[in-house]
């Protein structure tokens, strides 16, 4: 047995800090994480993204780095072999790593191998993957075209709709029942799930009691006091003329989504305990950043905006055994960039390069209750910045493409993909925005971000100490200097 945890990321794709029975959303079917959280772990209620889509968010949470550091804006900029990536320190410091899941993290050309010591394939057939189908969509010229809304899910033969991640976690299962004797075991499980489409299979689609659904965040009667991509979007989307009924179908099955990627977890934690590694494992559960799921009239999610259902994120911590957690709800503010620098304190390893995250410990054992006096979030682009258009996608120029309305207004140059940057306390959330009228809320009394207050002159202290906070963030992050020195 090695004298290092074992390490357990689970990590779900694009799922809402809110959808939790434990955060009282009545709602949610999330019995593992619950008791996780009630037992042994410390879920953050507070806990933000510093990106609203995969592909940076992965970067920043696997490097400590915030995406201007190096560029990662895009969904076509991840981490090359000269930057740091957690899972290879991992590997160069004795860790068997097993990847099993998506990417969006590391360029595909140039392989795995330096990161893992396992990329997992599926062993058996899968079921179609939703985005490969589209007999769900409907006509092109209707209202569910661009919905991203499956519904329920037929398994066939199947007692579940067997796809990349039931075949993932089945392959994680595997591999703690065959740990390594002589290293620590890191199981990465970036999974799929409830990144839309909204589709889910029983029982999880017929669980979530429909009346129970919070309430829906409504669309604004004017755009103009919000960035214009949501304007945009909106219309592209179609989804003005829909009902709440169907509304509640949607947010129900992404709930569902939710309810299996929660019954996934408890697999994969009866395997730790079934294997007696539980103690010894370090647990970390958090997704990459959030979801629509019809707030403000829209699905899926943005580039460069910063609501708190895109940004606000689960995330849970059970440290081993042998350090003496306080399980509990944190209302403390963190950040996922503070994810890898936990794992470092935790294992005491140096990672040769400096970070802006800091380490959860003390918050989990329960000697501090507060961590961060703000937390940040950024997207966008500037004007002629080509490559950060995605092009490379086929949402750029396909209207028949799922992500259409939202890719291809990211290629306008009249500033409604513009660089913008969120700061976000306890009580406001600023954003400062390139070329687009900024943002200002007060979340004690507009939590659901209704009421931009920009241009209120009796927040202009607010605002001052909210520009001057960002910008301090700004210089003290805007690059890193390597650790090793040249020769002159």
């Amino acid at each position: 047995m090695s004298d290092r945890p074992n390490i357990l990321i689970f990590n779900p794709d694009q799922w809402r800090g809110d959808v939790m029975g434990h955060m009282g959303n009545p709602a949610a079917v999330t019995p593992h994480l619950d008791a996780f959280a009630e037992q042994d772990a410390v879920s953050f209620r507070h806990a933000f993204c510093q990106n609203p889509v995969c592909t940076p968010s992965r970067c920043s949470f696997m490097t400590g780095w915030y995406p201007h550091v190096r560029g990662h804006r895009t969904m076509f900029h991840m981490l090359h072999p000269d930057e740091p990536v957690l899972l290879k320190i991992l590997k160069d410091n004795g860790y068997f790593v097993w990847w099993g899941g998506k990417n969006d993290l590391v360029p595909a050309q140039n392989g795995f191998d330096a990161y893992c010591d396992v990329k997992y394939k599926p062993q058996r057939p899968l079921a179609p993957n939703l985005h490969s189908i589209d007999t769900w969509r409907g006509a092109p010229d209707g209202d569910n075209y661009y919905s991203f809304f499956a519904g329920k899910l037929e398994t066939g033969a199947d007692d579940v709709y067997y796809d990349s991640d039931w075949a993932m976690v089945d392959g994680a299962v595997e591999q703690i029942k065959q740990a390594p004797a002589d290293q620590p075991l890191c199981i990465y499980l970036p999974l799929s799930y409830p990144h839309p489409p909204y589709g889910v299979e029983d029982p999880w689609f017929s669980m979530i009691e429909r009346d129970q659904l919070p309430p829906r965040i409504p669309a604004p009667d004017d755009w103009s006091p919000f960035p214009q991509i949501l304007a945009g979007i909106a219309e592209g989307q179609h989804l003005q003329g829909w009902t709440e009924k169907r509304w509640d179908e949607l947010r129900a099955t992404y709930y569902g989504m939710c309810a299996r990627v929660d019954a996934q977890f408890g697999k994969v934690i009866s395997a730790l305990k079934e294997a007696n590694l539980y103690d010894d494992t370090a647990i970390f559960f958090f997704s990459d950043h959030g979801d629509f799921t019809g707030d403000y009239g829209l699905v899926e999610k943005t580039q460069n905006t910063f609501q708190d259902c895109l940004t606000n994120v689960p995330f849970l911590i059970k440290p081993p055994a042998n350090v003496a957690s306080k399980p509990r709800i944190s209302d403390a503010l963190v950040e996922l960039v503070d994810f890898s620098a936990t794992v470092f304190d935790l294992l005491s390893i140096d990672p040769g390069y400096d970070s802006f995250g800091r380490s959860l410990l003390p918050l989990i054992v329960g000697e501090q209750d507060e961590h961060r006096d703000a937390v940040f979030c950024e997207g966008g682009r500037i004007y002629g910045e080509e490559q950060a258009m995605e092009q490379q996608s086929a949402a750029f120029y396909d209207p028949a493409a799922l992500y259409y309305p939202r890719v291809s207004i990211q290629g306008r140059e009249d500033g409604t993909h513009s660089k913008a940057a969120m700061c976000r306390t306890s009580d406001y959330k600023y954003v400062r925005r390139l070329y687009e009228q900024d943002e200002l809320y007060d979340l004690r009394y507009d939590p659901a971000e209704q009421h931009n207050l920009i241009n209120d002159e009796t927040y202009w202290d607010v605002l001052l100490s909210m520009q001057d906070r960002l910008l301090t963030w700004y210089q003290e992050t805007t690059d890193v200097v390597p650790q090793k020195t040249d020769e002159r």
